[in-house]
């Protein structure tokens, strides 16, 4: 079962990043972004995965689902739903037993959630002039992804597989919203964004799933 899972999370995936991550809203895009997340789910829930991480999971799977469909109101249903999925891992990341929230304070894991920090202040404001009727939604949302990062360097000795995964969680979100309201039309890095975000998400959510289940 776990070869099949693994088979179809990671073809969905290849597929996903060849052929729809940079396209318009489609029910094939819908079903393709869902088939490469529902087997993490899966395997996480099937092999014991704490409740909190299949939690996390399914929220981010609703927020991919919202996402890929038109609209202010999807968005702000997948914005939702992906800032109570960060909630969740921040509460998992804290209330693991192998987790050490008290590295957050030593250097240089410190200074990563410094950078961390500075980060969401410079583009929080940016991303607030930009996103128009949605700017208070992005703005709630910032804080949400910084803190899930923050709170995954706990695991940088004991388990690093995680703050990787929610690093690469961050780096994924900080382009997601520049490439949505930020990055003009026609320009390379505007081309280059969507391949940028999924892959960096993908990775996190498989990364996190192998990591702690």
């Amino acid at each position: 079962m776990d070869v099949i899972l693994a088979a179809v999370a990671l073809g969905a995936a290849a597929v996903y990043f060849c052929r729809f991550c940079y396209r318009g809203v489609s029910l094939w895009k819908t079903i393709t972004k869902v088939s490469a997340i529902l087997p993490l789910v899966v395997f996480a829930a099937v092999h014991g995965g704490a409740g909190l991480l299949v939690l996390a999971l399914c929220l981010c799977l609703a927020g991919d689902f919202f996402l890929s469909l038109e609209g202010d109101t999807p968005f702000l249903a997948g914005v939702g739903a992906f800032a109570l999925g960060h909630v969740a891992y921040i509460a998992l990341f804290l209330r693991h037993p192998l987790a050490e929230p008290a590295l957050v304070l030593q250097i240089p894991f410190f200074i990563v959630g410094l950078v961390l920090i500075a980060i969401a202040g410079f583009v929080a404001p940016v991303l607030f002039r930009a996103a128009g009727p949605l700017r208070f939604a992005v703005l709630g949302y910032v804080p949400m992804i910084a803190g899930m990062g923050i709170a995954g360097l706990g695991f940088a000795l004991q388990m690093p597989l995680v703050s990787i995964g929610a690093l690469l969680f961050v780096a994924s979100d900080l382009v997601l919203g520049l490439e949505m309201f930020v990055l003009r039309d026609r320009t390379l890095a505007k081309r280059v964004a969507p391949f940028w975000v999924w892959a960096t998400y993908w990775l996190a959510q498989t990364v996190l799933v192998v990591a702690l289940t």
